[in-house]
């Protein structure tokens, strides 16, 4: 009898039964830190189930579906054309290099102002801090409306430009180009970035900076060789949040449209076509995409952090 028990309790689902009944009624310390553990995450585990796993379920269920309606019989045909056709992979290659390029420059903008924050006592600084801060709060829709009113036929901007050059403003309006589609990126992603990157100055160690100026290192050669190299997983960890923020956001590229990305082809799909197939192929692949992204750049970031 007691080897029985013990064939069991090997079991994969004798184990399962084992540690439900543990959480359960723990009898010891660790299983009840378990317990308390469960409990706390039982929450988040509910959301997640219940509004990311059973929608990505559907979502692929629906992008292999025959039937455009219903999810009825199986294809791949929507991901084949997402392959095949030269007008989606324009559409991934245009995604790609606007968020690589928005995403660096939003950086590179972010790193000396967090740098200047954290180093230095500025006038204001609290004010500065929710100036810098509050693009957070808007929605793109809202940002893209404030790159028309600087930068659109009548904007601000675009019409002193017109006074001093003696242009028209009309010829000088850049707000739904891909120039205003650029800036109205950067509204939204440098504050981002810029939050994140002032919690990594905060961790570094200053006396290691003051003896690279002590030993005669120039002011740029104590940034390159001591700052940069304390901050960089802060500067990974700003890339990925700022390339997944560009690749996701969609109001504002909905209101300036002056480029075709694959949010907004996702949208088309959907309101031109009601192709609610070919748009979850393309969702899908998204969210493939930009997990894969994510689980690499934060094992290169714990990398740099045991470094």
């Amino acid at each position: 009898m007691a080897v029985e028990t013990e064939t069991t309790d090997r079991k994969p689902w004798g184990r399962v039964w084992s540690g439900a009944q543990s959480l359960v009624r723990p009898t010891t310390e660790r299983q009840r830190e378990r317990r308390r553990i469960v409990a706390l995450c039982l929450p988040f585990l509910v959301l997640l189930f219940v509004s990311g796993l059973v929608p990505l379920v559907e979502m692929l269920r629906m992008s292999v579906s025959e039937m455009r309606l219903a999810t009825e019989g199986f294809t791949l045909e929507h991901y084949e054309m997402l392959v095949t056709d030269p007008y989606y992979r324009t559409i991934a290659f245009n995604t790609l290099w606007f968020a690589v390029a928005t995403t660096v420059a939003s950086i590179a903008v972010a790193i000396p102002v967090a740098h200047a924050l954290e180093k230095y006592e500025l006038p204001g600084k609290s004010v500065l801090l929710t100036v810098l801060s509050f693009p957070n709060s808007l929605p793109g829709i809202v940002a893209a409306f404030m790159i028309i009113v600087l930068l659109g036929n009548t904007g601000i901007i675009t019409n002193l430009f017109a006074v001093l050059s003696g242009r028209s403003a009309i010829d000088l309006a850049t707000a739904t180009s891909v120039i205003g589609l650029f800036f109205a990126y950067l509204y939204s992603m440098i504050p981002r970035a810029l939050l994140l990157l002032r919690g990594t100055y905060a961790e570094v160690n200053t006396d290691a900076e003051e003896a690279a100026r002590s030993l005669g290192a120039t002011p740029f050669e104590t940034f390159r060789y001591v700052t940069f190299q304390q901050i960089k997983p802060g500067v990974v960890g700003a890339f990925i949040l700022v390339f997944r923020t560009a690749l996701a956001i969609f109001g504002t590229i909905l209101i300036l449209k002056s480029l075709l990305v694959w949010t907004l082809q996702i949208d088309r799909e959907i309101a031109q076509g009601f192709n609610i197939a070919g748009a979850s192929a393309m969702a899908t692949v998204w969210f493939v995409c930009v997990f894969g992204f994510t689980l690499l750049s934060l094992r290169y970031t714990s990398a740099e952090v045991s470094i």
